[in-house]
């Protein structure tokens, strides 16, 4: 099992699309209707959609594995008219989110290219309730605790320290979607190249504390967050659930290199624009 997509609409999709597949690195993967898809370098027939729709919303979080792993969850009786085709299903979490899983079928080639992104490494949702959320993610989907800390709950679904994470909040959305670079280095140039183009970091550079991975944030044109990442961990079974005590940091720090600020008003802002489709 694995993150595949994150489902978005959009009321500007034409500007959107326009950043993703020219300063953020995206590839066009086609379009259906008002949808318009796109890949990564990786083996997904696509990474992330928009539809065009009267105001912003979160339509669904995909994973894709094996029919026998989809099958473990629920019935795969419904088709879906995306790129790679394919057969899922769909559950609602204890805040609206909407979580799709498909069964993966033709895979695209893998592409070269050093500097684009891979695919979604994971996705954030803000929670009112992360204990419920987390509990939801074990108990109906599957997935294991990686880690807590005193804001968030790490979830995985494979050997990645986590597909998705939930950060404590007063409203249901949808926090982020990171994207993976190759390595370290992609995310510095992947930093410098969306600063050339007037998007400042609103954090990062730096490297986190659950999951190790290194990041760079900025805010979508069309107001979500979004992160470029590498270098995130792989876990086993044997890996010890850490705790809010394993993840503190000394004074005017929040990530291990404790090199840049986050600015915490234009995340907050930010973060509320994607709430999940009622």
């Amino acid at each position: 099992m694995r993150l595949r997509s994150v489902e978005l609409e959009l009321a500007d999709v034409a500007k959107a699309a326009d950043f993703l597949a020219g300063t953020w690195g995206l590839l066009p993967a086609g379009t259906a209707g008002r949808t318009r898809f796109f890949r990564g370098t990786g083996d997904h027939p696509y990474i992330l959609s928009l539809t065009q729709a009267a105001a912003p919303a979160v339509a669904s979080i995909t994973f894709s594995g094996t029919a026998e792993e989809i099958a473990g969850l629920g019935n795969p009786d419904t088709s879906y008219d995306v790129p790679g085709g394919g057969k899922g299903f769909e559950v609602r979490g204890p805040e609206a989110q909407n979580y799709r899983f498909i069964v993966e079928s033709g895979k695209p080639g893998a592409l070269d290219d050093r500097d684009k992104p891979i695919q979604l490494t994971h996705a954030v949702v803000n929670s009112t309730d992360v204990e419920a959320s987390e509990r939801f993610a074990v108990e109906r989907l599957g997935f294991a605790v990686s880690d807590r800390t005193a804001h968030m709950r790490f979830v995985r679904c494979n050997r990645k320290h986590h597909a998705l994470a939930y950060a404590k909040a007063e409203l249901a959305s949808l926090n982020h979607i990171a994207f993976e670079l190759r390595d370290i280095d992609a995310v510095m140039r992947g930093i410098v190249r969306m600063r050339e183009a007037g998007f400042e970091p609103v954090w990062g550079p730096g490297r986190h504390g659950p999951g190790n991975n290194v990041f760079g944030y900025f805010i979508a044109p069309y107001g979500g967050v979004i992160e470029y990442t590498a270098e995130v961990s792989e876990v086993g079974d044997d890996y010890r659930v850490g705790g809010p005590e394993d993840w503190k940091w000394p004074p005017g720090r929040i990530d291990h290199w404790g090199m840049s600020k986050k600015d915490l008003a234009k995340t907050a802002a930010a973060e509320k624009v994607l709430r999940f489709r009622a």
